[in-house]
């Protein structure tokens, strides 16, 4: 069985995992999924973050060779991580995340793209930017009931800027690591279109399709947690 730790995106914590991790459990695989820096009480001030914080804290979680999942803003830090530790990565899976580029922010390839996945939805709040109080949260939870996106948002925090402002650094260490691509196709944060782009430095036989919005934890964690076993048993 696997082991795997799963990486949430921008705003988010590792509660967005809550339903995901006992089916994965249920199937043998051994699970974490931790805040990244930042939040959950951590006292660093958000201006002193960086992408390296972020890539430890993964490794931190995978104390022995891991399955990686990265959701959305998650693509960057686990795809650092392997390039720091790579005996420590098994797989990098990307769920409709960003797959990043060499010497490339992530705010450059969010801004790069037709439809920059934060317009209209966030807004800049000192050293962060936080989702803003009027904004369609359809577009990050599309296909969930009222309660649980409810929840969800409520559970929401503001995101450190200087870790997404800061180009990352790949090289042959991420570069030898097996990597899976799964595109949501309904998602109305990052497009699906944007998804295939970067999806396409995978291997086509390990590029997947979900179709729900782009919080799949949340809408289908029992299709999620099938399609991560059946990826990671395929290692």
């Amino acid at each position: 069985m696997a082991r795997f730790v799963l990486i949430h995106g921008a705003c988010h914590t590792g509660w967005c995992w809550h339903q995901v991790v006992p089916e994965l459990l249920a199937r043998g695989h051994h699970v974490t999924a931790p805040d990244l820096p930042g939040r959950g009480g951590d006292p660093r001030p958000h201006d002193s973050l960086t992408l390296d914080d972020y890539a430890r804290c993964v490794l931190d979680h995978a104390e022995q060779p891991s399955v990686l999942v990265g959701h959305s803003a998650g693509g960057f830090p686990i795809s650092r991580a392997a390039e720091l530790d790579p005996r420590r990565v098994t797989r990098l899976i990307y769920l409709c995340a960003f797959l990043p580029r060499d010497d490339a922010s992530l705010l450059e390839m969010a801004n790069a793209m037709p439809e920059p996945p934060l317009k209209g939805l966030a807004r800049r709040q000192g050293e962060d930017y936080a989702m803003d109080d009027g904004a369609d949260d359809t577009r990050f939870y599309h296909g969930l009931p009222e309660a649980l996106r409810a929840e969800a948002r409520s559970r929401l925090c503001p995101e450190p800027m200087a870790p997404h402002s800061e180009k990352i650094r790949l090289g042959p260490n991420w570069q030898s690591r097996p990597r899976s691509y799964i595109r949501c196709t309904e998602d109305l944060t990052i497009s699906p279109d944007a998804q295939a782009e970067m999806a396409r430095s995978c291997d086509p036989k390990d590029r997947y399709d979900m179709p729900t919005g782009h919080s799949p934890f949340l809408s289908d964690p029992e299709g999620l947690a099938a399609l991560l076993s059946r990826i990671a048993e395929d290692l």
